[in-house]
């Protein structure tokens, strides 16, 4: 009589192999790259500081080869043996860091390749290897997972899997394959490359890619901080508590928006926008997530957000199996949403009002110009220091200024600047019957009233005046302008 409590009757009445075999390879991996990120995540896990990835196609073969190499702790026989298993983990349900269920490393190498082998080695011993074989086990053939003696390595200890048969791959071309995971990985992993891992794919060493383009100069100039990082308390399953932060990043439009389309492409600022999670400082998605009612639009790649969270709220972000994408629970949305989603919309509009304010001083540089062309002929502006200023220059820009305050004015060295004050009653007045007209009209009076309003601020910051001569010396200034247009 068969003892039915037997494990090994148990798996085979739960499990048909041949058919799971061919099920498990659609485990919802979405790209190569998240499959390979289980590689990688395992890599940093076992301590590893280099982790080489190689892509090649061999000769006379369709599909290329993927081989990921690291210089980690290794394993010894018993857990060599179970790293294929399903669920053969050591650190099944761990909360620690990457690994949850040990489903990883199997399930990933199986939704890109027919054919996956693992070896290990530590100290003196001999490498080991196992195997799994799609269609050697369709067949009937039983798993490869007795571990046999591999080629030897030349580091002390470490890890080789290596993928055959990839034919889930999209690409053709293996230059773009590269392109593509540098780019993918380089942002997943960006918190561990700045951190000094070294991680390379056919010997080029990936560079750190922050979607919150903070570390990414262009034009001498990066994202910033949009405030203060925020932070969100919740409770753990185990009754514990743990930490959300959030962080707000916006790009410098007024440096940037005159880039061509190419370089706003390349350099991430279109397309690059959106929010990313990171789990024990990996990326697990980049989209939109948490942002309540807020839909994404063409602005929103002018601001970005990064939110971080522990293992231990695994719960509450809902990260499945293969640790890609999340389902935030009801406690998360409602301790997220409401402020995240008031904060994008702040920072929609802040864009949008960047934009219309590049326009506008686009459009006053005409005015600027000609006062410029005009201040050699007027009198110097003095110091402070009992001399006169050289020729100015000017700049007109927009602000948000206390109401009763039609303009704020500065001089920094020889440029005279006019912030008009866009919550002024005289603002609109000013501007928008401005758009009524047509172009020739509408630049010619527009330069008219910019004149005005550049001569009065001339005046007034020249020193020592009384009301009479400050209207006399700005009616003088505005007519000598107004002579050069």
């Amino acid at each position: 009589m068969s003892n039915r409590n037997d494990p090994a009757r148990r798996t085979e009445e739960l499990v048909v192999s041949s058919n799971f075999i061919r099920a498990v390879r659609e485990s919802g991996y979405v790209n190569l790259a998240t499959a390979l990120a289980e590689l990688i995540d395992n890599s940093i896990q076992a301590g590893a500081s280099e982790i080489d990835l190689t892509i090649a196609r061999p000769k006379n073969g369709v599909y290329p080869v993927i081989e990921v190499l690291d210089n980690g702790v290794g394993m010894d026989r018993r857990e060599l043996e179970l790293c294929l298993k399903f669920g053969g983990s050591s650190r099944f349900d761990g909360r620690e860091s990457f690994g949850r269920f040990g489903m990883g490393l199997p399930a990933a190498s199986l939704s890109q390749a027919r054919h996956v082998e693992v070896a290990a080695w530590q100290g003196s011993t001999p490498a080991l290897v196992v195997a799994l074989d799609v269609d050697a086990i369709v067949a009937g053939s039983p798993p490869a997972l007795r571990a046999r003696v591999a080629a030897p390595s030349s580091t002390p200890s470490g890890c080789r899997v290596t993928w055959r048969i990839c034919d889930r791959i999209d690409y053709q071309r293996l230059g773009w394959l590269e392109r593509y995971l540098c780019r993918e990985l380089g942002r997943m992993y960006r918190r561990f490359l700045s951190g000094g891992l070294k991680l390379s794919l056919n010997n080029r060493l990936l560079e750190p890619d922050d979607p919150m383009m903070m570390s990414k100069f262009i034009k001498g100039e990066a994202a910033t901080l949009a405030f203060a990082p925020l932070a969100y308390e919740l409770r753990t399953p185990d009754g514990g508590l743990a930490w959300v932060h959030v962080r707000f990043a916006s790009l410098p439009v007024h440096r940037w928006h005159d880039l061509d389309k190419i370089t706003k492409r390349r350099s991430g600022i279109v397309g690059g926008g959106g929010i990313s999670v990171l789990r024990a400082g990996r990326e697990i998605t980049h989209g939109w997530h948490l942002m309540g009612g807020k839909r994404r639009e063409n602005y929103d790649d002018w601001w970005r957000c990064e939110i971080e969270f522990e293992p231990a709220l695994d719960d509450h972000f809902g990260i499945t199996i293969n640790k890609q994408g999340i389902r935030p629970s009801a406690e998360l949305r409602e301790a997220l949403e409401p402020e995240l989603e008031s904060i994008a919309r702040m920072l929609n509009a802040r864009v949008r009002q960047s934009f219309e304010d590049v326009k506008f001083q686009a459009a006053a540089q005409i005015s600027c110009r000609v006062a410029a062309t005009a201040d050699p002929d007027l009198p110097l502006v003095g110091d402070g220091r009992g001399s006169g200023r050289g020729p100015l220059s000017y700049r007109i820009s927009t602000t948000q200024l206390t109401p009763d305050l039609l303009f704020a004015t500065s001089l920094n060295d020889s440029t005279l600047e006019v912030q008009l004050n866009v919550d002024h009653p005289a603002f609109p007045a000013l501007y928008a019957p401005l758009q009524g007209l047509s172009e020739g009209a509408g630049v010619q009076l527009r330069t008219a009233v910019e004149l005005l309003l550049l001569s009065l601020a001339r005046a007034s910051v020249d020193s020592g005046n009384g009301t009479d001569q400050l209207l006399a010396r700005w009616s003088s200034t505005y007519g000598r302008m107004l002579q050069k247009v």
